[in-house]
């Protein structure tokens, strides 16, 4: 009777456990936390199941987050470390804790191997709404012992990999390490969507004496400015010289097609004049008529215009002709390494095709 009566009292707390703890919550309670070798995490999840089962979401989260921190891989397993991570991550979803849960949801889903496939599924579905909400950063950093900061805040342990889960807007990324010149970037995350960056950590260079206190890499830069200031420079000033030319023959051609119109408005007032007068040589006599005057003045604006226009075009067509000879002798700027001039022949015309940079 003394044997029975423990065991008794047991099946009834057994039954009694029944009526609260739905069967997911009690296999989950068996298989995690019972074998569980500490006590503390076992107590945290036993809480964090009761308030999960009740709908406390913030106590659960409380709960799980409390039993992750306690977890110990010396007496704790991969498996309950995963479905503890896995548990906290679905009530942080619950809470709207967006990235929190897709950072626990994809950690404990990389243990997938050791996980139920009830509890894969489950944490595979929370993780797609989770990954719905926030931006994903797939970045690889080399060398991988560098150093990564997002936003001013240092990342995990260094690796040559990282998927990163953020909150949708603009971030900055930098990687650093002893030795070697800070690489960064930039760039607007956006919820649902991937990123990729690689960022490359160069070595940085090893300092020199040309004087005291200044360093190769200083005198490189100071080379490079000396040597690509005029380089722009003239660069600019044949882009320049490209407009100019081009905008005086538009003007030269605009003279000729004005003194064109008013040859023809001559032509017409001639014959117009020759018409109503049988005397052609009226505008010869002593008395001119008005009309006279006005042709005279006409032909005097056609004159001009005619020799404004092919005086204008013909400037034009040597200031292009100066920056093309520029362009093509100056063979110092980087900018111009690329350009190429090849002839072109075909059925309706033939040419000279320029191209590259410049």
């Amino acid at each position: 009777m003394r044997d029975v009566a423990p065991s008794l009292l047991f099946c009834l707390m057994l039954g009694a456990a029944g009526v609260y703890t739905s069967p997911a919550s009690a296999e989950d309670i068996y298989s995690t936390l019972e074998r569980s070798g500490s006590s503390t995490v076992k107590d945290h999840v036993r809480r964090a199941q009761r308030a999960r089962d009740a709908g406390r979401w913030t106590e659960a989260y409380a709960a799980y987050n409390a039993a992750l921190d306690a977890t110990d891989p010396a007496s704790n397993t991969e498996k309950e470390r995963a479905e503890i991570a896995g548990e906290l991550g679905l009530c942080e979803l619950e809470l709207r804790k967006y990235r929190d849960a897709a950072e626990h949801l994809a950690w404990s889903l990389e243990q997938r191997n050791v996980l139920p496939l009830e509890l894969q599924l489950r944490f595979e579905a929370g993780q797609r709404k989770a990954a719905s909400h926030v931006a994903t950063l797939y970045l690889s950093v080399d060398p991988p012992d560098a150093e990564v900061l997002i936003d001013g805040k240092p990342i995990s342990a260094p690796a040559r990999t990282y998927r990163l889960f953020l909150e949708p807007g603009q971030h900055m990324v930098r990687a650093r390490l002893a030795g070697h010149e800070e690489a960064f970037a930039s760039f607007d995350a956006q919820a649902g969507k991937p990123t990729t960056i690689s960022l490359q950590v160069p070595r940085a260079a090893a300092p020199g004496t040309p004087a005291k206190g200044t360093s190769t890499k200083s005198s490189a830069r100071g080379a490079q400015a000396s040597s690509v200031a005029p380089s722009t420079t003239a660069s600019t000033l044949r882009i320049g010289g490209a407009v100019v030319a081009g905008a005086t023959m538009a003007a030269g051609g605009g003279l000729l097609i004005w003194s064109a119109y008013t040859e023809d408005e001559l032509h017409d007032r001639a014959t117009a004049l020759r018409g109503a007068d049988e005397d052609a040589s009226r505008c010869a006599g002593p008395k001119v008529p008005r009309a006279c005057s006005e042709l005279r003045d006409l032909q005097e604006k056609r004159d001009l215009l005619t020799k404004a226009g092919w005086v204008t075009l013909a400037s034009g067509g040597a200031l292009g002709a100066l920056t093309l000879v520029s362009l093509l002798v100056d063979r110092s700027s980087p900018l111009s390494d690329g350009v190429r001039v090849v002839p072109t022949v075909s059925g309706q015309r033939m040419g000279l095709m320029m191209a590259g940079v410049w």
